[in-house]
């Protein structure tokens, strides 16, 4: 079974203050004329102190944003540059989200309160600064979904419905408005160093460099090696387990921007994503990915792009050399990423990376040929049973499977999330303010991550922010 969340008091830590004067700007939240309460974490809001608010205390400070004590004392709304579809854009930053608060987890790691939906900032463009509802539950099904496949990934903390009506081009309008806060390791994105880069501000680069060295520690590949180059390779590493966990979860992200990825090797901000149906490399999840750039079978190329314009922003600190060769070490990464999150997810012990990997072909192709979804073939091969012969069934037979007493794995049918019943939750809550298909969703979705039992922990982290 996946470990309890370690329970932790209140610690806060706005260490992002240190670089407050140019990373962000100061913000005042949206006066809501509501804040009905629609989800609470209590899972999340126990790993950083918050789990003994009040409702109504829960309500001031994710819903109406009154400063944490000792905390931020105004929200800040982060600034940076990023490549959009692998189009440089240089007017983005926060635009409809804030950074709000810094405490401690139990394992002393630095977590970010962060908003998406609380008002307009300097970075609106001409956005409302708006969330709808259905995309605060999409993102809740979301986080939930692949934290129980074993993702790092943010966390939605908190949804408060708002009281306004919005209107937007991809959900019949007038629609429903909420706030919603994630818990998330940090929100430090590679389009915050390019905009340093594109501004020639090197010395913020290194104290960028520096924040994200002491606040995300991790492996070090050379002790001789600059900041700049032990921070890349840290971040290809993360970045590397990242694209497996989508892989191995059968997850398109939709937009994986250099201003959606966090340094950190956190998975976060999820927009049009979808579950596979099938195992199908060119599956979309964005109807405005017309050329298929972020398509599932091209994650992983994306996501290596978007590490190589974080070594390019860095060439401010460093040489070419080093970085290019930190960046190289992508590949081999993601192959150690993917052949032990292949095993996990499928219940068995790893045999050494040449075999898990002819493993994993030997799984894709039958993915291929039947049809199957992703959830239904691991489901049904969990611990190498239901063995219908061939290489697939050879090959699995040498595997020791995982200990699995979970009541799970005799369901007749594993958890998915597909798009219909993405909609089948939403309708009730449409129609009926019925939440309680979403309510069962997220305790069935928990149930499969505690059958799983701990993921493999993330790559590129070691000890303690």
């Amino acid at each position: 079974m996946q470990p309890a969340p370690q329970d932790a008091i209140y610690r806060p830590a706005p260490r992002i203050l240190d670089l407050a004067s140019w990373i962000g700007d100061p913000v005042a939240p949206a006066d809501f004329p509501e804040t009905q309460l629609r989800f609470r974490n209590q899972r999340a809001a126990a790993e950083v102190g918050l789990a003994g608010l009040s409702d109504a205390e829960w309500v001031s400070h994710m819903g109406r944003f009154a400063p944490l004590p000792d905390n931020l004392p105004q929200p800040l709304a982060l600034r940076y540059h990023g490549h959009q579809f692998q189009v440089y854009n240089p007017d983005l930053g926060d635009g409809r989200g804030f950074l709000y608060a810094q405490m401690l987890d139990g394992q002393s790691r630095l977590m970010d309160l962060g908003t998406k939906g609380s008002g307009q900032t300097p970075w609106s463009r001409q956005g409302d600064g708006r969330l709808t509802l259905k995309g605060a539950v999409r993102e809740i099904l979301a986080t939930e979904m692949l934290g129980a496949l074993g993702v790092n990934t943010s966390r939605t903390l908190s949804v408060i419905e708002t009281g306004e009506a919005l209107w937007r081009g991809d959900e019949p309008s007038p629609t429903r408005s909420a706030v919603m806060v994630r818990l998330s390791h940090g929100h430090i994105r590679i389009g915050t160093f390019q905009r340093l880069a594109a501004l020639g501000e090197a010395e913020n680069m290194a104290a960028l460099v520096g924040y994200c060295l002491g606040n995300f520690p991790g492996p070090v590949q050379d002790e001789c090696a600059s900041p700049a180059t032990r921070l890349l390779d840290q971040v290809v590493e993360r970045m590397a387990d990242m694209a497996a966990g989508y892989i191995v979860a059968g997850f398109v992200h939709g937009v994986l921007n250099t201003d959606n990825m966090n340094v950190s090797g956190e998975s976060f901000d999820y927009g049009p994503w979808r579950w596979l149906p099938r195992w199908d490399p060119a599956f979309t999840a964005a109807y405005f990915d017309s050329s298929g750039l972020y398509a599932f079978g091209r994650q992983v190329q994306a996501i290596h792009w978007n590490c190589g314009q974080l070594a390019v922003a860095l060439r401010t600190l460093e040489e070419a050399p080093p970085l290019i060769a930190a960046l190289n070490r992508f590949e081999d990464h993601y192959r150690a990423a993917m052949a032990r999150r292949w095993c996990w997810r499928l219940g068995v012990q790893p045999r050494g990376l040449e075999e898990d990997t002819a493993l994993i072909g030997l799984s894709e192709k039958a993915m291929t040929d039947s049809g199957e979804a992703p959830d239904a073939f691991f489901f049904r091969h969990r611990g190498g049973r239901d063995q219908a012969g061939g290489t697939l069934g050879e090959a699995l037979a040498a595997y020791e499977p995982l200990p699995d007493t979970h009541a799970y794995w005799d369901d007749s049918a594993p958890q998915s999330l597909l798009i219909d019943e993405v909609e089948a939750i939403w309708a009730p809550i449409a129609e009926n303010d019925d939440w309680s298909l979403l309510e069962a969703k997220i305790a069935a979705l928990r149930r499969m991550g505690e059958a799983h039992g701990a993921p493999p922990p993330p790559a590129g982290h070691v000890g303690k922010a």
